[in-house]
């Protein structure tokens, strides 16, 4: 079966494929420069880069799932909501630097908004912490 008639049996119209391959792409490319810029989250866009893929391009999806940079990454996530405390630290360590800049950066009418983004990004952070930081035991490697 090819690839566009395996996306068309899931019942997506064809603009709807389109808009999901288009946004594969723009948080592929994201994910691409996150590697090069420290402040930009790599494995994130990959993660949205291949949910859209698996709804709109099985073929993007499997290189995706499959890259040898960053396949396990997604992978670990896909199969068992793995973060690594390595990226639990480095994201905990950003949304810190960002709340501080804000708070010391913005004008003083803009405080409650401030305040309420950063107990979203606190949200964030207990949400991420609970998350498993490694395979379960006897988990195979993709």
């Amino acid at each position: 079966m090819s690839p566009e008639a395996s996306a068309d049996s899931r019942g997506l119209s064809a603009p709807a494929r389109w808009f999901l391959q288009g946004l594969a792409g723009v948080c592929l490319l994201l994910g691409v420069i996150g590697i090069f810029l420290p402040v930009m989250p790599t494995v994130p866009f990959l993660i949205v880069a291949a949910w859209c893929a698996s709804r709109s391009s099985p073929r993007l999806h499997s290189w995706l799932m499959n890259h040898p940079h960053f396949g396990r990454q997604l992978n670990d996530w896909y199969d068992y909501g793995v973060v690594p405390r390595k990226a639990k630290w480095i994201t905990s360590v950003m949304m810190a630097g960002s709340a501080i800049s804000m708070s010391v950066i913005a004008p003083s009418h803009w405080l409650p908004a401030v305040g309420g983004i950063i107990a979203g990004m606190a949200i964030v952070l207990w949400w991420l912490w609970r998350r498993p930081e490694h395979r379960p035991d006897g988990a195979k490697a993709p």
